[in-house]
């Protein structure tokens, strides 16, 4: 069964085993990568000065590289650890600068990319470029005003030092800049990854939720059709085997036909469940009516004469009346119409007492069309929402209409059920027909 329903996701999904094993790996990585470039910087004499000792070097390298392992569990302080590092191995000269650049870009990145406080990742970022630019324009200045300096020259109002200087902030501007935007696409792309999860998932429970209903629904549609059929059926069985008993000694003859009535109800019945199986075997693909693959073609509002008659031969009579004139009823309709006459037609015979009466009227109306039952007789003490009345409502409410039942004022029970009908079957002219009335009436 489908679980309950599912909360939209709020954040990233957390930083799994293999995520931290594969930071691990790249900290690891840089680590040995930023000894090396430091030995050959200093090799190289990048800063022209004597190289700081080793102790330091090594601390500076796992200063930069080893908070990476971390990064996606504590990208902030993560961040800032190997922002501050960075500023004091690069005050100190200390002769690396392709490691750090990584390392500086890496959780600039991972900020932007894994921190689900955008706020948060907002400040924090800010504050490293803010302070990298303060820095940055403060060793310009010391630069400028330094009488010692003899590299690049600085004269010309282009001069080679000035140029030097403007590479240096447009490099900067390009670096963080592309850090942050990237760690941001990251961020928005992870999400939009875990909402079409979310919906995949939604989607799948979904999708499990309408098979079950499906399943319930034809359940409750072969419940409805094995009640009809057997209910009916079994009910006139009833009647006729007690009247065969009533007369078997005195009217032997008399006995014999009632129990022929019982025999060839039983054929019926039969008949009409071994199609109800052959229906439920066809798939709607196969079927020529999908709409209607529990019913079957002889369950028609022209059947009902038959279904009036056989009332009255069984203790009930019976008439019915058509009003209006006949329109184009949906095949599905028409099978529910039939069965909830033919409930209505049941529960009068078994419950309204002897000498009671029916009348079957069948309206069709400019926009639905309606069946309408009443007998007489007693009508039952307490109405109960029984099997019957609750597979008539369905009935009703699978083809879009409504039924109202209950016992009448003067005896007896009215059922009413109005279905209505497409738009298709709409008169093309908008006066009212004329009504016109057939009636037959079926004695016992």
């Amino acid at each position: 069964m489908p679980g309950p329903l599912l909360e939209p996701p709020i954040g990233r999904e957390p930083a799994t085993i293999r995520d931290v094993r594969a930071d691990a790996l790249l900290a690891a990585v840089l680590l040995i990568s930023a000894i090396v470039s430091t030995a050959l910087s200093a090799a190289s004499g990048i800063y022209g000065v004597d190289p700081p000792a080793m102790q330091w070097v090594l601390l500076y390298a796992a200063g930069l590289t080893v908070p990476l392992a971390l990064r996606r569990m504590y990208p902030e302080i993560v961040a800032i650890v190997i922002a501050v590092v960075f500023f004091v191995g690069i005050s100190a000269r200390i002769p690396e600068v392709y490691v750090g650049n990584i390392a500086i870009f890496i959780s600039m990145y991972t900020v932007g990319a894994w921190v689900d406080n955008r706020r948060r990742a907002l400040f924090v970022r800010s504050g490293i470029i803010v302070g990298m630019f303060v820095w940055l324009m403060v060793t310009t200045f010391q630069s400028a005003i330094d009488p010692s300096d003899d590299g690049l020259s600085r004269e010309g109002i282009l001069s080679p030092w000035l140029s030097f200087m403007l590479i240096q902030f447009l490099v900067n501007i390009a670096f963080f800049g592309g850090a942050y935007y990237m760690g941001d696409r990251a961020y928005a792309a992870a999400m939009e990854r875990r909402v079409l999860t979310f919906r995949t998932l939604e989607l799948e429970r979904e999708r499990e939720r309408t098979a079950a209903q499906a399943v319930a629904l034809d359940r409750v549609r072969i419940a409805r059709e094995l009640h009809d059929v057997v209910a009916h059926h079994v009910s006139a069985m009833g009647v006729q085997a007690g009247a065969a008993r009533a007369v078997l000694d005195r009217d032997p003859d008399a006995a014999r036909g009632a129990l022929r009535q019982v025999e060839a109800e039983a054929r019926e019945a039969l008949t009409e469940l071994r199609h109800l199986l052959e229906t439920l075997r066809t798939s709607d693909a196969e079927a020529d009516d999908p709409g209607d693959t529990l019913a079957g073609s002889i369950l028609r509002l022209d059947a009902l004469d038959d279904l009036v008659a056989h009332a009255a031969s069984h203790g009930l009579p019976t008439t019915i009346e058509r009003i209006g004139d006949p329109r184009p009823v949906p095949e599905t309709a028409q099978v529910n119409l039939y069965r909830i006459t033919q409930e209505a037609l049941t529960n009068a015979r078994r419950h309204s007492g002897p000498g009671a009466t029916a009348e079957v009227r069948v309206r069709y109306g400019q926009t639905d069309v309606e069946i309408e039952v009443t007998s007489t007789g007693r009508a039952p003490v307490e109405v109960r929402p029984g099997l019957g009345l609750l597979g008539m409502r369905e009935r009703a409410a699978a083809s879009g209409g409504a039924l109202e039942a209950g016992p009448r004022a003067r005896g007896g029970f009215l059922v009413r059920a109005r279905i209505p009908l497409p738009a298709s079957t709409a008169p093309e002219t908008a006066s009212v027909p004329a009504l016109t009335t057939h009636s037959r009436e079926v004695t016992s």
